[in-house]
């Protein structure tokens, strides 16, 4: 498959994140889950790994790989199931998941020096609006769930996704892809392990549903769609990358749609175009601009 897809294939394997977890969280705890979820995954790569003969990192580059992993995998997931299982409304976090992007625009420029186009900026500020529109009618008004709680646990995982990118970014991109991810999954199991741990009774109610979104997880995210990210992180500008996450909601909501006969108003679907144009001016290049490196 030629590298021109990637983005479109990550979009899809990363919204169907959110419909394993749908299936999966009536039968088991978030971080329990994850936690599991993060030691199959890291698992599997490691195996690959020794097989395919590839080189582990130095102490340096896996801690910074164990960095990157806690942030992007453990804080970021871990703070979203935390907040949506103690009742805040799951549009309500999606909506505050949604400034990643501008966020991680912010970060690379200041961390990395990546210089930011205004019709890129226009283009991440465009995105935002379609990603509201498309949460818009699934904001719930019940203030019972929105707590300095739940909202701080939301805010703080996208701080932590977009200095993970960032951090993946600078430091990670020379380790073997495998390699670094494994150990990214290594270190997001301490942390989810650890709440675990403290927080919770470590029930599980074993069905069909449960091994079915474990196994996607494990397999379509955490292994398909997370070595996808990390291959465009590594090959692309982080701002821009990070943009491709404003398609989500909306391909989520279709998806949704679909599976669960959920509501899909023409307000949404006119944000995801929006979304969709917002990306087009984040990741896009004028021609005269991409000349030279042809």
């Amino acid at each position: 498959m030629s590298v021109r897809y990637f983005p479109a294939l990550f979009v899809i394997l990363w919204a169907t994140g959110f419909i394993g977890a749908r299936y999966a969280m009536p039968y088991m705890e978030p971080f329990l889950f994850l936690t599991a979820r993060f030691v199959i995954a890291g698992a599997i790569l490691g195996i690959w790994v020794v097989l395919a003969g590839s080189h582990w990192p130095n102490k340096r580059g896996a801690m910074h790989a164990i960095v990157a992993g806690c942030l992007i995998h453990g804080v970021y997931l871990g703070a979203v199931f935390w907040a949506i299982h103690n009742g805040l409304p799951a549009g309500m976090s999606a909506l505050v998941v949604g400034l990643q992007p501008l966020i991680t625009a912010l970060i690379a420029g200041l961390a990395l020096g990546e210089t930011i186009q205004p019709r890129h900026w226009a283009g991440l500020a465009v995105g935002f609006s379609g990603v509201a529109m498309v949460l818009w009618p699934k904001l719930s008004i019940s203030a019972d769930g929105i707590t300095p709680a739940t909202v701080t646990a939301s805010i703080v995982s996208v701080l932590a996704i977009s200095a993970g990118t960032v951090w993946q970014k600078r430091f990670v991109g020379a380790i073997d892809l495998k390699a670094g991810t494994a150990l990214q999954y290594l270190g997001a199991a301490v942390l989810t392990g650890i709440f675990s741990l403290l927080f919770e009774t470590h029930i599980i109610i074993w069905s069909g549903p449960l091994v079915f979104a474990m196994f996607w997880l494990v397999f379509v995210l955490s292994i398909g769609a997370v070595l996808l990210l990390m291959i465009l992180i590594n090959q692309g500008a982080v701002s821009k990358v990070a943009s491709l996450f404003y398609l989500v909601p909306g391909v989520t909501a279709l998806m949704a749609y679909a599976l669960f006969g959920e509501t899909l108003t023409l307000f949404q679907l006119v944000g995801m175009f929006i979304a969709t144009l917002g990306v087009a001016l984040s990741t896009g290049q004028r021609r005269s601009a991409a000349l030279p490196s042809q």
